[in-house]
C-alpha cells in the first residue's frame, strides 16, 4: 500500500487500489483528536474526493481503540472560535464529502467519535467498540446534527436515552440501531471494512457518487442548517459553567457538581 506523506505525527494517511486509509493514531491518549488532527483528517478527506484515483475513504483508529473524541485538555486552553475552527471544518468536511466514507470502529468511540458515524456510508464495528456521545454530561449539546439524525434513525425515545443520559452502547446495539452495518471480532472487523471498502471502489464511481448524492440529498440543505444551529451552540457551550465544572471534574477524576445551576 502507497505511503503519502503524513498528514500528522498522530494521523497516517495510505492509498492504494482505490482506497485512501487514514488512521487515527495517538494511542497513549486513546486517539484523543487535537486542532492539528481534525486539520489533517480534512486534508485527507478533501484528498479523497479530489483525487481522481481515490474512490473510497476509510478512517479507523489503533488496535485498541477508535477514538476517545475530543482532547479535553487542549480543548479547556484553547476552545475552538467559530465555523473556521478545526473541528467546525471537519464536520463540514464529512457533510460535503462526495464519495463514499467507510468507518473501521474499535474500543472506545466517543462524542465526535460517534457522532462522526452518522455521515459516514458504511460502519462496521469490533465486538470490543464502546460508543458513546457524552455531551450532556460534559455540560455541553450534540453536535454534527446528532440531534436531528439520531431521531431519524431509531426515534425520540432512543435517541433521547443516547444523548440526554450519555449511555454507552455496544456495536451490536450500534446495529440494531440502525448506526453500524455489522460487527466482527476484533481481529477481523478490519479487513472486513477494507474489503467493503474494496467492493465500493470496484463499483462504476460516478454511479456509486450519483447514489450516494440522492441518499443524502433530501435531508442535505435541513442536516447543514441543523449542524450550524448545534455548531454555535456548542461553542457558546464550551465557556458556560456548567462545562466548566464538568470538563474541570473529568481533569480532576471527581464526580462533577450540578446542584448549584438552575
Amino acid at each position: 500500500m502507497a505511503q503519502p506523506a503524513a498528514a500528522h505525527e498522530h494521523v497516517t494517511v495510505s492509498q492504494a487500489d482505490g482506497i485512501l486509509e487514514i488512521r487515527i493514531q495517538r494511542p497513549e491518549r486513546k486517539n484523543a483528536l487535537t486542532h492539528g488532527m481534525y486539520d489533517a483528517i480534512t486534508r485527507a478527506l478533501v484528498t479523497a474526493d479530489t483525487d481522481p484515483a481515490v474512490r473510497v475513504a476509510l478512517i479507523t483508529g489503533t488496535d485498541d481503540c477508535f477514538t476517545a473524541g475530543n482532547d479535553m485538555v487542549e480543548f479547556l486552553k484553547d476552545p475552538p472560535k467559530g465555523d473556521d475552527s478545526p473541528v467546525m471544518r471537519f464536520l463540514a468536511q464529512l457533510l460535503a464529502q462526495e464519495k463514499p466514507l467507510v468507518a473501521a470502529v474499535n474500543g472506545p468511540a466517543v462524542g465526535v467519535g460517534t457522532t462522526l458515524l452518522l455521515h459516514c456510508d458504511l460502519v462496521y464495528c469490533a465486538r470490543s467498540a464502546k460508543l458513546q456521545m457524552p455531551f450532556v454530561s460534559l455540560g455541553l449539546c450534540p453536535e454534527a446534527g446528532a440531534s436531528m439524525l439520531l431521531p431519524m434513525i431509531m426515534g425520540h425515545p432512543r435517541a433521547a436515552e443516547l444523548l440526554m443520559l450519555s449511555e454507552t452502547f455496544s456495536g451490536e446495539e450500534a446495529v440494531a440501531l440502525g448506526i453500524a452495518n455489522a460487527v466482527y471480532e476484533d481481529g477481523e472487523y478490519l479487513a472486513e471494512a477494507r474489503r467493503q471498502a474494496a467492493r465500493l471502489a470496484a463499483q462504476p464511481p460516478a454511479s456509486v457518487r450519483l447514489t450516494k448524492a440522492f441518499l443524502r440529498g433530501p435531508t442535505r440543505d435541513a442536516v447543514a442548517a441543523h449542524m450550524k444551529l448545534e455548531g454555535d451552540t456548542f461553542l457558546e457551550r464550551l465557556s458556560s459553567p456548567e462545562a466548566r465544572e464538568a470538563m474541570t471534574a473529568f481533569m480532576e477524576k471527581r464526580k462533577p457538581d450540578f446542584s448549584r445551576f438552575s
